[in-house]
């Protein structure tokens, strides 16, 4: 159970928005170094916290995202990349996970000179073909915030994962006001399309808080997540 929390944590904690600045050689940036705090539950019940963390360095740019279940469980991702214009550009992704003993890895390199991308899952590596605009589990939260204060979503994103490429969709679903110990928010509310029936993740946004998502949830079947923010630190609006 604490498995399934946190890799669904992991992999659904991004989809977020931000304010446009002057960053690192001239270019115009819609996001900005943060920290944020959250609840997580697991069919309603607390069961631990998740922090995101963004900070860079010139051009290079690291996204971490954690997560703890108690003594149980505990996950982090790590997200490098950098920016062409408004286009994130992929570097790295690792992913570690450790339930009680056990522990599970997985990480992807971006390869735009060899045009592969090279991925290793434990002990089971992989090489497929890159190509532009691929992005990463985490970092695919960061490109929406550049399309989401721009010309809006695009119709897909390709999306690296151990095994391959795939095409995920985002939708945008109105707005909702909530409510955090935080603080209460009104929120852009985002649904990322599953092809599995009886399953959902939304995603709600906050404004104020240069949108990051101040609340998440996964519906599968009679299973569900949330995340929930108890703090933050950054760019205000």
């Amino acid at each position: 159970m604490a498995h399934n929390v946190l890799k669904t944590i992991a992999m659904t904690s991004g989809v977020t928005a931000t304010l446009l600045f002057a960053g690192f050689s001239n270019q115009a940036f819609a996001i900005s170094p943060f920290q944020a705090s959250y609840q997580f539950s697991y069919n309603g019940k607390n069961m631990g916290s998740a922090t995101r963390n963004l900070s860079k360095s010139g051009n290079n740019w690291t996204y971490v995202f954690t997560a703890k279940a108690g003594a149980i469980a505990s996950a982090t991702e790590t997200s490098r990349f950098s920016f062409n214009g408004n286009q994130i550009v992929s570097d790295s992704f690792s992913r570690s996970s450790k339930i009680l003993v056990h522990n599970n890895t997985m990480s992807i390199k971006f390869n735009p000179s060899t045009k592969t991308i090279s991925t290793k899952k434990d002990d089971k590596a992989r090489s497929f073909a890159w190509k532009a605009g691929v992005l990463d589990e985490l970092n695919a939260e960061l490109q929406l915030r550049e399309d989401l204060k721009a010309s809006g979503l695009k119709s897909s994103y390709a999306i690296a994962d151990a095994k391959e490429v795939e095409a995920r969709k985002f939708v945008k679903q109105g707005s909702e006001r909530v409510t955090t110990s935080y603080g209460t928010f009104d929120t852009i509310k985002v649904v990322m399309k599953h092809d599995k029936p009886n399953r959902d993740t939304i995603f709600w946004l906050a404004p104020k808080l240069d949108y990051v998502p101040v609340k998440v949830s996964h519906q599968d079947g009679k299973t569900s997540y949330g995340l929930l923010l108890t703090g933050y630190k950054g760019s205000t609006n």
